[in-house]
């Protein structure tokens, strides 16, 4: 087996400030890794010592991909420690969301980044083993 870890998605931004905001607002932890222009576009790693999102600036792209309606990636799921607490960080910010129920979940909640890309954020039940 190769394979060692996840380590980073790469995403093409309207504007990368505002993602990046969105994201630290989620994860405040998170930091600029690195940044820099390549082939005269801007982009950024930003996450922790673990993973991270490579954000470019895609400005004078538009979105192709529809989640759920065509091929491509549908969301994007991030573990949480409390489930309660992001809800209310959200509401403070007056993010929309949404949630769903499963058996080995205590909250799944789902936003949409300025970009449009989905994201899943999950608190798992205590005794799911695979979490």
């Amino acid at each position: 087996m190769n394979f060692t870890r996840f380590e980073h998605i790469n995403v093409c931004c309207k504007d990368i400030d505002a993602t990046q905001k969105f994201y630290q607002t989620l994860f405040p932890d998170w930091y600029v890794r690195a940044e820099g222009i390549f082939n005269g576009s801007r982009w950024m790693h930003f996450g922790n010592n673990q993973y991270y999102l490579a954000l470019n600036d895609c400005s004078e792209q538009e979105r192709v991909n529809k989640p759920y309606e065509s091929i491509g990636i549908n969301h994007i799921g991030f573990t949480i420690k409390d489930g309660e607490a992001m809800k209310e960080l959200l509401d403070a910010y007056s993010i929309e969301y949404y949630t769903m129920t499963a058996s080995e979940t205590k909250h799944r909640i789902y936003v949409n980044d300025p970009d449009g890309n989905e994201i899943e954020l999950v608190e798992y039940q205590p005794e799911y083993a695979l979490k």
